[in-house]
C-alpha cells in the first residue's frame, strides 16, 4: 500500500475525522501528527510528515471534486453479497508465534469453505461462520474468549477493477452513516470489499446499498 492508500483508509474508519474533513473543519498537520504513527506500523518503515500532509490535503481536495458524479458512479456495476452470522477472529503477530497460521487455515478449510483470511500489520484475522466447530480449533489458546467478535454480518461488494476500493468504502461508509448505520470494520481482497456491520443492521444496509446500485 502506499502512503495516500493507507491515509485515506486510516481516515475513512474514523468516522470523526472524516466528517470534520469533508465540514473543512480539521487541521492537516496536526491530523498528519496525530496518524504519522499508525501509518509507519501498517507499512513497516518511517514516512515523512510532509508527505502525509499532502496526502491528507489530496484526499481532502478530492471531496469537491467527486461531490458532483460520485451518487451515480461510485458503485455502478457493483454486486453485492450478504452473509450474517459472521464471527470476526483475530489474534495478535506476537500471538501467532505460538499459533501456525498455515496450520489453522488448514483445520478452517476442514469445517467450512466459507471464510476470510486477512494478514494485517499487526495481526491476523479470520471472517467466519460462528460454528462451536471453529471455535474448538482454538481451543488452547490461553486467551480465547477475547478472539471473538460475535453478532456480525458481511457484505461483500465486488466492483470493476478501475474503480478506486478507498473511494467505495468512503462512499458506503457516508450512505451508511446517514441512514444511522455504522460499520464495524472494512477489509479489502483484490477484486472486493468486505464491509463488516452488526448483524441486526446488515439487512437494512443491503438494501439501501442495493437501491444505490440500482440508481447509479
Amino acid at each position: 500500500m502506499s502512503i495516500p492508500e493507507v491515509v485515506r483508509e486510516i481516515i475513512t474508519r474514523n468516522r470523526s475525522i472524516y466528517d470534520c474533513m469533508k465540514m473543512d473543519l480539521i487541521n492537516y498537520t496536526a491530523l498528519a501528527v496525530k496518524i504519522q504513527p499508525e501509518i509507519e506500523k501498517i507499512l513497516g518503515n518511517p514516512v515523512n510528515l510532509n508527505t502525509v500532509v499532502v496526502a491528507i490535503k489530496r484526499y481532502a481536495d478530492s471531496f469537491d471534486i467527486k461531490e458532483e458524479i460520485r451518487e451515480e458512479s461510485v458503485l455502478k456495476n457493483a454486486r453485492l453479497a450478504l452473509t450474517d452470522g459472521i464471527m470476526d477472529i483475530k489474534f495478535s503477530v506476537k500471538e501467532s508465534d505460538e499459533m501456525d497460521p498455515m496450520a489453522i487455515l488448514d483445520k478452517f478449510s476442514k469445517v467450512t469453505n466459507n471464510y476470510e483470511f486477512f494478514r494485517l500489520s499487526d495481526s491476523f484475522r479470520f471472517l467466519t461462520e460462528d460454528l462451536e466447530d471453529i471455535r474448538q480449533i482454538f481451543n488452547n489458546v490461553p486467551s480465547r474468549e477475547d478472539m471473538f467478535s460475535t453478532g456480525l454480518a458481511k457484505i461483500r461488494i465486488s466492483i470493476p477493477i478501475t474503480q478506486n476500493q478507498s473511494d467505495v468504502v468512503s462512499y458506503v461508509a457516508e450512505v451508511l452513516h446517514a441512514n444511522g448505520i455504522e460499520l464495524v470494520n472494512a477489509f479489502f481482497s483484490q477484486d472486493s470489499i468486505i464491509i463488516i456491520l452488526n448483524e441486526k443492521d446488515a439487512s437494512r444496509a443491503y438494501d439501501i446499498l442495493h437501491s444505490d446500485i440500482m440508481r447509479a
